[in-house]
C-alpha cells in the first residue's frame, strides 16, 4: 500500500493519518518522540505493511512483476493498488478524492512542526503534483513510477510497469478489491485497540 491507502486506512483521526503517512521515513524506535496519536499511526503503518507483505492475494499480484522488476516489484505493486483505490474512490468514500487530497495536504501544512524531515522534503512535490489524485489515472501512475525510479540507485524503469498494469488490469483490480476488504477489516480492528 502506498500513501493514499495508508492515509485512508487511518480513518478520521488526523494525527493517526500523519503518522501513517510519514512512517516509512521513521526507523526503529525513532517514532517514540512523536505525539501519542502520531506514534499510533506509525505503528499502524507497520502493521499494514506486515499484513500486506504476507497476504497471499497481494503476493499473487506482486508475482506478476517480480521477474522483470525484482526487489522493486513490491514498491510498484503498492502504487498499482493505490491506483485502484483512487480509481474506485467513490466506492470507499463519500468525499470526492480531490477534496480528500486537498484536506490532507492542508492537514500536513497545519501540522508542519511535527512532520519528519523526509515528510517535509516531499510535501512540496506531493502537493504541487497532487500525487493522491494522480493515482487515479494510468498516466498519473506512470509519472509517479518514473519519479520513484529516478530516485533509486538501481534504475529498473518502474514506469514500464504500466504495461503489466494494462495487460493484467482486470486481474489486478479484482485482487485489490478482495485484498482491500480484508485489509480494511484488519485496520478497523487495530484502530479500535489503540
Amino acid at each position: 500500500m502506498n500513501y493514499l491507502a495508508h492515509i485512508f486506512l487511518s480513518g478520521n483521526n488526523d494525527l493517526l493519518k500523519i503518522g501513517n503517512f510519514m512512517a516509512d521515513g521513521i526507523r526503529g524506535n525513532d517514532y517514540l518522540h512523536f505525539p501519542e496519536e502520531v506514534k499510533n499511526g506509525i505503528i499502524l503503518h507497520r502493521h499494514i505493511d506486515t499484513f500486506t507483505d504476507a497476504h497471499p492475494i497481494y503476493r499473487k499480484s506482486k508475482h506478476r512483476l517480480h521477474e522483470k522488476y525484482g526487489h522493486y516489484a513490491g514498491v510498484i505493486m503498492d502504487i498499482l493498488y493505490d491506483h485502484f483505490l483512487a480509481k474506485n474512490w467513490s466506492v470507499y468514500s463519500d468525499e470526492k478524492l480531490e477534496d480528500y487530497a486537498a484536506n490532507f495536504y492542508k492537514l500536513l501544512e497545519n501540522n508542519y512542526n511535527i512532520l519528519s524531515e523526509k515528510a517535509k522534503e516531499i510535501l512540496p512535490y506531493m502537493t504541487e503534483r497532487n500525487w493522491l489524485v494522480s493515482y487515479a489515472t494510468i498516466p498519473g501512475i506512470e509519472i509517479i513510477l518514473f519519479q520513484m525510479d529516478y530516485r533509486t540507485k538501481h534504475r529498473v524503469n518502474m514506469q514500464e510497469a504500466v504495461i503489466e498494469l494494462q495487460e493484467f488490469y482486470l486481474e489486478f483490480e479484482e485482487e485489490f478489491t478482495l485484498f482491500f476488504e480484508e485489509l480494511r477489516a484488519f485496520c478497523l480492528e487495530k484502530i479500535s485497540f489503540t
